[in-house]
């Protein structure tokens, strides 16, 4: 029979998006377990603390913290960084990616059909978005299994939203994005499975992070999820890293292509 190694000490995650919301808590958990840490994220001056504190409460745990401040949508930059951990991992005991999640979240909040013309969602807006929220988790993953760092019992986790299939006012972008990212973990889910790599999406509930505070009229929605909500509460960044952090073991290798609410039931009730 194999023996299977069920610890995750030493191994490697890949967290995009790895400075705050769900990205900074699914780093600082998995990094509590022993996994070491290469985050990527894109932070100005002005907020560029937030990655530092993760970095340091990663590094608190003994574990490494391989950051990088650039812009994970861009081919020539997302290159520059698989070089570099494929550098840095060449040294290590586990010199391959064993989790890759995809927490990007920019894209724009606009309506497509507005009297005014200026405040309509444009051409190279709706393609950024698509790019950034959908189409990077193809890219990354391409370079990265053509490098060598995903290999078998790699497992990729993308953060999609009920609002793939609902429509809100000003996040059409954004829910075609949703879309199209679990269209593309289906995809890969079965282009991978050859290869023994999982794919799939997490569907957390409405989650008070930065990302959620940009869309308009945000106030409503967590008014509305506290008030139906089975458990009365929103979803919080820590019940979306405990649950990756429970799929990241080594002996989770049967569940791909699938989509997975982590949202206390709040997807099977109806709201308004």
């Amino acid at each position: 029979m194999e023996t299977i190694n069920t610890s995750l000490k030493g191994r490697w995650a890949l967290v995009l998006g790895a400075s705050s919301g769900f990205g900074a808590a699914i780093a600082c958990k998995l990094a509590q377990t022993g996994m070491n840490i290469c985050g990527v994220h894109l932070d100005p001056r002005s907020t560029l603390e937030r990655a530092q504190a993760v970095i340091k409460t990663i590094e608190a745990t003994g574990a490494q913290a391989l950051f990088f401040n650039t812009n994970a949508a861009d081919q020539r930059r997302r290159t520059r960084v698989i070089h570099k951990i494929k550098e840095v991992l060449a040294d290590e005991v586990y010199s391959t990616i064993h989790l890759m999640v995809h927490t990007l979240a920019f894209g724009s909040l606009r309506p497509y059909i507005t009297a005014d013309e200026e405040e309509a969602i444009n051409e190279t807006q709706m393609e950024m978005t698509l790019r950034v929220m959908a189409h990077s988790l193809v890219y990354w993953t391409q370079d990265l299994v053509q490098a060598g760092l995903l290999t078998r019992g790699s497992r990729i986790y993308a953060m999609t939203s009920i609002g793939s299939r609902r429509a809100t006012a000003n996040y059409g972008a954004v829910s075609a994005a949703k879309a199209a990212l679990e269209s593309h973990t289906r995809q890969m889910a079965l282009e991978l499975g050859g290869k023994g790599i999982a794919v799939n999406c997490l569907m957390p509930g409405v989650t008070n992070t930065p990302a959620l505070q940009a869309i308009p009229g945000h106030e409503r929605i967590i008014e509305q999820v506290l008030e139906y909500h089975p458990a009365g509460r929103l979803t919080t960044p820590e019940d979306v890293a405990n649950v990756i952090v429970a799929l990241a073991a080594p002996s989770i290798t049967w569940i791909s292509g699938a989509v997975i609410p982590v949202d206390g039931g709040e997807s099977i009730i109806g709201i308004g």
